[in-house]
């Protein structure tokens, strides 16, 4: 199977419809980090299948949770999932924000590449970032737990915002009894680890 048919018969099973340029972008994308992977060492990921599951596959499970507000994405290391959300949905603003100067730079190559006029590469502490407006979401994907995630970034939600983040099994460790939750379960083609969504509101 072509890269391209398994990136999108793996979004068709999601229910995700891809255009022709989504596909495209969402691919060149994946060279890029594999590119870049040879000197920098974005991700642990080497071969471009791998990548279509792992990384695209994974960070576009999250869209469909997206809503129309300007986004950040904490901790976004190589841009996912924030990249892939810039790419599906053009008409959002969307903010990466990452401490590591490489992956930032990568980042901004990233948009500069693929023109995605509206994204934002932040090489910041979270902690400090104060941006002039607040977020209407905040995503992550591999940042922090959950009760660390929320105290790091609650001067960037805006009142009603709320949280997506992504988890593997081992959130169910984590303490969660003071949070209004919902937990989404979604599959992912060809991923065997079990994947969640947190959904989360904080006012």
């Amino acid at each position: 199977m072509t890269n391209k048919a398994l990136l999108a018969e793996g979004a068709e099973q999601m229910g995700i419809e891809l255009d022709s340029i989504q596909v495209d972008q969402l691919l060149q994308y994946l060279e890029l980090i594999i590119k870049w992977n040879k000197t920098y060492n974005l991700s642990a990921i080497r071969s471009s299948e791998e990548g279509i599951k792992k990384h695209l596959l994974d960070s576009l499970s999250v869209v469909s949770y997206i809503n129309s507000g300007p986004l950040l994405d904490v901790g976004s290391g190589a841009g996912l999932p924030g990249i892939v959300i810039s790419i599906m949905k053009p008409k959002l603003l969307v903010t990466v924000l990452d401490t590591v100067g490489k992956k930032c730079r990568f980042m901004q190559f990233a948009k500069t590449q693929l023109k995605l006029n509206n994204l934002t590469v932040v090489n910041q502490r979270v902690e400090e970032y104060q941006p002039e407006n607040c977020f209407a979401q905040i995503t992550s994907r591999a940042f922090a737990e959950v009760d660390k995630t929320l105290k790091l970034t609650k001067h960037l939600l805006c009142d009603n915002g709320s949280y997506l983040l992504m988890k593997g099994d081992h959130f169910a460790d984590e303490p969660l009894d003071n949070f209004k939750i919902q937990i989404h379960q979604v599959s992912v083609p060809y991923v065997s680890d079990r994947r969640y969504f947190l959904e989360i509101q904080t006012s």
